[in-house]
């Protein structure tokens, strides 16, 4: 059964139509916040030492999954990646992760049985599932690897001693974030993220922690866990933008009402904004939900070079969200997501790596424009009376 289902009638996310992910264009705004609330608890400092080694999930299946023709998600993006860990990552400090496919169990725990058998039965040739989401032949190999190699490396994570930290990077190819329960989209097949907070909590983990730093929502884990408590999923996400879903009203339903937090920031954003957004609102609620384990959608397109969005993002701010992060959590897990410059996916990696290593740069402070504070402030008030970071000043 899968977690956080949602049952058979309407989508509330669905968007009559799907934008394209391969271009810049705004799409529609599907809803506003319209609840109150004060300001933010001033932020606790972070509590932890860097680690002292990372678990790395890296496999040579991802790298053949690719398009005929030219595609923004290209194996050339893994090279990139891997050059950047290298740059940071001593051997002697790497901890290799086995990759091996995902199980049916595994999968069926997030995504629809009938989905997966459709997904399998459709790749194997050259092919599109949608405008923006195509497969090869050896697609379902990587797609299932990826996807065992997220579960992997929550195993990993979790296999040591209560008081143990542990830290661990998948460079994962395809992506996942927007594979919703039953259908592939965004470039992604298989919700890699989701399968690996869903093994942590078949595993006995009380609370799963969910960071999509991506420039695009995460609308296919947003879905997944909607209704479950034991899921925080906080996301920062260029809005109005691709996939059209992210609205700081967007927190949750059921039991799991409050724990989706949106921060939907305008294009243009540079790192001063997410500085403020990370204070004011992921860190406040990473400190007061308590994960278990803390998972990262670690996306690097909001760089300033990235083709596919519009923010303003630089090699050290992915290095200061990663060290913030990392601040608050005993195991973390990163899973590459988007990114779709190869300098910046490269530089942004390296940051990363570095900042889980040894002591990474503090977030970004400065003044931000009025139309950043609002947005921040929209998903404040949207929280009022669930979280302390919406109701404190």
């Amino acid at each position: 059964m899968r977690i956080g289902a949602r049952g058979d009638g309407p989508d509330p996310l669905d968007t009559p139509e799907i934008p394209r992910k391969m271009g810049l264009g705004n799409v529609t705004v599907v809803s506003e916040g319209r609840s109150k609330g004060q300001a933010s608890p001033p932020m606790s400092a972070p509590t932890t030492a860097p680690f002292s080694t990372l678990h790395v999930v890296d496999d040579d299946r991802f790298d053949a999954h690719r398009s005929r023709g030219a595609h923004p998600e290209r194996p050339e993006r893994l090279a990139a990646a891997r050059a950047g860990l290298a740059g940071a990552l001593p051997d002697a400090r790497r901890v290799a992760v086995a990759v091996e496919d995902a199980s049916d169990e595994a999968l069926e725990r997030v995504h629809g049985a009938g989905y997966v058998r459709r997904l399998r039965s459709a790749l194997g040739e050259w092919g599109h599932l949608d405008a923006d989401t195509y497969f090869c032949p050896e697609s379902e190999a990587a797609a299932w690897g990826a996807a065992g190699g997220a579960a992997a490396l929550t195993r990993r994570l979790l296999a040591g001693e209560p008081d143990e930290r542990a830290a661990g990077i998948a460079l994962l190819r395809p992506p996942g974030h927007h594979a919703r329960p039953g259908a592939a989209m965004g470039f992604c097949l298989l919700n890699n993220v989701a399968v690996a907070a869903a093994e942590a909590l078949a595993l006995g983990a009380e609370r799963v922690a969910i960071v999509d730093w991506d420039v695009h929502h995460g609308n296919g884990t947003q879905e997944i866990f909607w209704e479950d408590p034991r899921v925080l999923f906080v996301s920062l996400h260029q809005y109005p933008h691709y996939p059209g879903t992210g609205a700081p009203s967007e927190i949750g339903a059921g039991a799991g009402r409050g724990k989706t937090i949106n921060l939907a920031l305008p294009a243009g954003s540079g790192p001063e904004v997410y500085g403020e957004a990370f204070r004011r609102v992921v860190l406040p609620a990473l400190d007061e939900f308590g994960a278990d384990l803390t998972l990262v959608s670690a996306g690097f397109d909001a760089h300033a070079r990235d083709p596919l969005a519009g923010q303003e993002l630089d090699d050290a701010s992915y290095g200061a969200f990663a060290g913030a992060v990392a601040g608050r959590a005993a195991r973390l897990g990163l899973m590459l997501e988007g990114g779709y410059d190869l300098q910046a996916l490269e530089g942004s990696v390296r940051a990363v790596g570095e900042a889980l290593l040894e002591t990474g740069p503090e977030l970004p402070e400065g003044t931000i424009p009025t139309a950043a504070e609002e947005a921040i402030e929209r998903t404040r008030r949207a929280h009022a009376g669930l979280w302390r970071f919406a109701d404190e000043g």
